[in-house]
């Protein structure tokens, strides 16, 4: 690299101090040709159900955490948007309905991805859309839990679904996976292309294998019919490097999925790291944060591990985080389509710098000096890189040598002094002979750019945080709803949707139903029970009530419950107070989802097919129940678990409807 210390320089040298003179001097030039192109950042919603909350937002509030995610030069500005082909299967946080869920059924409307990308798109026309599979509708895998025995019926089942955002949504998936962090199957990967070339998508891309940069990098070198069926490795959470296999590929080598870190100001010093020096040490085009926007209940697994927090619908509060303005460093001075300068790297005393330019004069470079200490992230930990404060001459040459002036933005987290400042537009650069110097402090992020249009967008506060209404009713009494589930409902396993009951002209017309008859192909240990989770994870004084329905005969059997501890990939060790009435005449109390501690059973009289009412009452150590308005059973003695979510639910994997569900907590 070119050392040549300019004019500038020496004149920095002798003002600043003495011992400025032997600050480095960094060479941004396109003398010698650019390096990669660049493809963008993004966000992803799914893995699983990480928005669930976010579509139960009143207006204003829903359309200006949109804004925040989405609006090019007001906030995070996203180039990407990334979501899951819903598979009716517990994927991280939630399920997301399938639009299959029987090889016969076909529904392009169930859930919330549909709308969240035409929302994304009617802010951002040119944002990039890209769908993954997390997990698949049992049919799909003939009851066995892996979708690649029948690679025809798994290629047709995603291909539908591109076809079904463009005839239904007009959306264009550009983009598509092959199942998240699972072993991939070369044979299927060749058939997904044929079946996307027949079906006239032959400008839909395939990333493989969204998982590890290897076997599937050796994979695409020794077998050409395959390489020339992928067109980008997506590995996930990478650690800012890569490996020779996946270079000699001459692929596009993206960070399909990155970050999952809690969203605050450590987590913003996380991300700013991941997206210079996946390109500085990866040649990375593309970073994609998990998640977009943590919009579900904090209180299930990696809870606000996203670039901003939207988790309560009912009082309309958000939270913009640091994440979001350090994307905006770069989304919104940059395009996909620019290319990175081959002069890009590491600062001497810690940090890193990229530049890009859009080929037509415009330059923009990205400085971040992120600290060990700021810059751990969850999966895996980064590596630990001392930073201290630092003089720094960036000196531009070739095309560039002519800027005479840059806009500046400015990071700065002081977490010491725990007064952050977060994407401050100050004075402008003037240069001197092409070059410029900066005194670089520890964790600051510094962007340097030609570009005039960046925007720090805010709205007026949103509502104040308050916890989930102690009161809480929902007959479900709508019709054509716009998205599957009922406001603020997290299925954890089964898929609960909106019914409409055309075969009962009574009370029960509109209901909320469990639909999934069969085991889907599972991505983690979904429970063998199917269960929704609402409310306020720290209820412990409730009564529980609701309407049930069993559409089964004789294995039939529902729930509703308190005090439900766990959800997420950990539903299956699910505690709290169940209660439990079966097709065959019984009932049950257990302290647990899987039904093994038993607190209190015995005859119900309940019969599938007709309409029960369940109230269930815990306060303190003792519960109760009442079926159909008398008391069935009282004082069971519950020691564990002191609080947790109210929940509805069925034996297995079979047809259910509830009513009138109701919460009175203390």
């Amino acid at each position: 690299m070119d050392r040549r210390v300019s004019a500038a320089a020496v004149l920095c040298c002798f003002y600043l101090s003495l011992e400025c003179c032997s600050c480095h001097t960094y060479v941004l030039n396109d003398k010698e040709g650019l390096g990669r192109v660049f493809d963008g950042i993004g966000g992803l919603s799914g893995g699983g159900a990480t928005s669930r909350l976010l579509v139960s937002y009143a207006e204003p509030y829903r359309s200006q955490i949109l804004d925040y995610l989405f609006k090019p030069n007001f906030g995070a500005s996203l180039h990407i948007l990334k979501v899951e082909i819903g598979g009716d299967a517990q994927t991280t946080d939630g399920t997301e309905p399938s639009h299959m869920h029987y090889e016969n059924d076909e529904n392009y409307f169930r859930g919330y991805e549909w709308w969240l990308m035409k929302e994304a798109k009617k802010r951002n026309p040119n944002i990039t859309l890209i769908g993954l599979p997390w997990a698949f509708p049992g049919w799909v895998g003939h009851g066995k839990n892996w979708p690649y025995d029948y690679p025809d019926i798994t290629a047709a089942y995603v291909v539908n679904w591109i076809l079904g955002a463009k005839q239904y949504h007009d959306l264009d998936i550009q983009y598509v996976g092959i199942w998240n962090e699972r072993n991939f199957d070369s044979k299927y990967i060749k058939l997904l292309r044929y079946t996307l070339d027949k079906n006239g998508l032959e400008w839909v891309r395939i990333i493989a294998s969204d998982n590890l940069w290897e076997p599937i990098a050796l994979f695409l070198l020794n077998d050409s019919d395959l390489s020339s069926a992928v067109d980008v490795i997506g590995a996930h959470y990478p650690g800012t490097t890569t490996v020779k296999d996946a270079l000699k590929t001459q692929k596009k080598l993206w960070s399909s999925e990155d970050y999952s870190t809690f969203n605050d100001e450590v987590g913003g010093g996380c991300w700013a790291r991941i997206l210079n020096q996946n390109y500085v040490n990866g040649l990375m085009t593309a970073t994609i944060s998990w998640n977009l926007v943590a919009s579900y209940y904090e209180d299930l697994p990696f809870g606000r591990d996203g670039l901003m927090t939207a988790q309560e619908p009912w009082s309309g509060n958000y939270v913009v985080e640091a994440p979001i303005w350090i994307t905006a460093h770069t989304t919104q001075f940059t395009q996909p389509g620019w290319t990175y300068l081959q002069t890009v790297g590491h600062l001497a005393q810690g940090g890193s710098y990229v530049a890009l330019t859009d080929g037509k004069g415009n330059l923009t470079v990205v400085i971040e000096t992120m600290t060990h200490d700021q810059s751990v992230c969850i999966r895996p930990p980064l590596p630990p890189f001392n930073v201290t404060s630092q003089n720094a001459t960036f000196q531009l040459q070739g095309s560039f040598a002519s800027i005479k002036e840059l806009q500046v933005w400015r990071s700065q987290f002081n977490v010491k002094t725990k007064k952050p400042s977060f994407f401050e537009n100050i004075t402008p650069l003037k240069l001197l002979d092409g070059s410029f110097t900066l005194n670089l402090a520890e964790d600051e992020v510094y962007t340097l750019t030609t570009i005039t249009t960046g925007q720090k967008g805010c709205y007026p506060d949103p509502p104040p945080s308050a916890r989930f209404p102690n009161v809480y009713k929902d007959d479900f009494r709508v019709e054509n709803p716009p998205f599957s589930e009922a406001p603020h409902f997290a299925d954890q396993t089964g898929v609960f949707e909106y019914y409409i009951n055309l075969t009962d002209p009574g009370p029960h017309i509109f209901t909320f139903r469990q639909v999934l008859t069969q085991r889907p192909v599972t991505w983690v240990s979904d429970a063998d029970q199917t269960i929704s989770v609402i409310g306020d994870y720290q209820w412990q004084n409730l009564t529980v009530t609701c309407d049930v329905f069993m559409e089964t005969i004789k294995a039939g059997g529902v729930f509703i419950a308190a005090r439900v501890d766990k959800g997420g990939q950990s539903v299956r060790s699910a505690k709290g107070v169940f209660f439990w009435v079966f097709a065959d005449g019984t009932y049950k109390v257990t302290n647990d989802l899987a039904g093994k501690t038993v607190l209190a059973e015995g005859q119900s009289g309940t019969r599938a097919y007709g309409w029960h009412t369940l109230s269930l009452t815990v306060k303190g150590q003792y519960a109760s129940g009442l079926l159909n308005g008398y008391l069935l059973w009282k004082n069971a003695v519950v020691l564990t678990p002191k609080n947790g979510w109210a929940a509805i639910g069925t034996r297995s994997f079979e047809l259910a409807q509830f009513d009138n569900f109701a919460v009175v907590a203390e």
